[in-house]
């Protein structure tokens, strides 16, 4: 990051403009001398302000650690802050909580924005069925039942840890459970979460075969009826429109910074889908918003996100109408 700052110093000594030419030599000169008193990036990454406060006409750095992971190298040279890449995680207010479980093992996560997030992943032991009779067959059920509960009592808590602050904060709109049989139903009906997120869980549990991420993203998409208006469902909806248009050939799907730009420029998007690292974002998204177009950024985290970057260079839109 430092060399491309010195880099851009350097260049930017050619602006013809004087008042110009100094206020980003400043910005610059003063990024650059924050940085180099940086003795380690944060765990999270970094994120870097500089420029001219508007009021006093002194030069403005503000240096700051993300509440969560950024996966992106971000650098523009602006009339204004580039925030977008740290709203969804600042902002989001639309997060449900997920829980996978089965007798002996669960998957915690949210759903937060476009991403699926894992949280947790428990392991139990719980013994599977057995043959003795009488008197033992009954004291094996218990410990069986004991050990089932201790085990729902454990992700309870986990869970309650990984989503209380989230409620405190206005955030968790709703919790979804699901997992293979009857054990979704068990341990939804006991006193496992803590009272307030247990009145949040949704009426509909969800069948789900598997754990991990690909649990918890079937768990997702199987209660899409639920969450129908969440940003995560609605991307996909979009992927899969783009999706059915492209396979059917009918003139709307598009791709390409040339056609995109010139179906947006006619008013022709219904909406585009853009990879957040894309080199020309910030245009696109001003376009489209100068146009009525919906905007969909998808992150790496998303299945999709190699396949609309390598096979269409990270753009792609799908049209009103036709136009070629």
């Amino acid at each position: 990051m430092l060399n491309v700052l010195r880099q851009e110093l350097s260049v930017a000594g050619n602006i013809k403009l004087k008042q110009t030419r100094n206020r980003v030599q400043a910005a610059l000169q003063a990024a650059i001398d924050r940085l180099t008193r940086i003795p380690k990036v944060p765990p999270n990454g970094l994120v870097l302000f500089s420029g001219e406060n508007d009021e006093t006409g002194e030069t403005l750095t503000i240096v700051l650690e993300p509440p969560e992971p950024i996966k992106v190298f971000f650098y523009r040279t602006d009339k204004h802050f580039h925030l977008e890449f740290l709203e969804e995680m600042i902002a989001e207010n639309d997060v449900y909580g997920l829980i996978v479980i089965e007798r002996d093992e669960a998957t915690i996560g949210l759903l937060k924005g476009n991403n699926i997030l894992v949280l947790d992943e428990i392991e139990g032991y719980i013994p599977g069925k057995h043959s003795r009779g009488g008197w033992s067959q009954r004291r094996y059920d218990r410990i069986i039942e004991e050990l089932t509960k201790n085990f729902f009592k454990s992700v309870g808590e986990k869970a309650t840890n990984h989503f209380l602050n989230y409620l405190e904060q206005g955030k968790l709109k709703g919790i979804l459970i699901g997992g293979p049989g009857y054990t979704k139903l068990d341990f939804t009906k006991g006193d496992f979460l803590e009272y307030r997120l247990k009145g949040l869980v949704l009426p509909k549990l969800i069948d789900v075969s598997d754990q991990g991420e690909p649990g918890l993203k079937e768990l997702v998409m199987r209660a899409e009826d639920l969450i129908k208006e969440h940003s995560y469902i609605k991307t996909q909806k979009a992927l899969e429109e783009f999706n059915y248009h492209l396979s059917k050939d009918d003139g709307l799907a598009t791709y390409g910074i040339k056609e995109v730009e010139q179906a947006l420029k006619l008013g022709a998007v219904k909406f585009i889908i853009i990879t957040e690292d894309h080199p020309d974002i910030e245009r696109f998204l001003k376009l489209a918003e100068e146009k009525g177009a919906e905007v969909y950024v998808i992150s790496e985290d998303l299945p999709d996100y190699m396949w609309i970057k390598k096979t269409f260079g990270g753009l792609v839109a799908v049209l009103r109408y036709q136009i070629y």
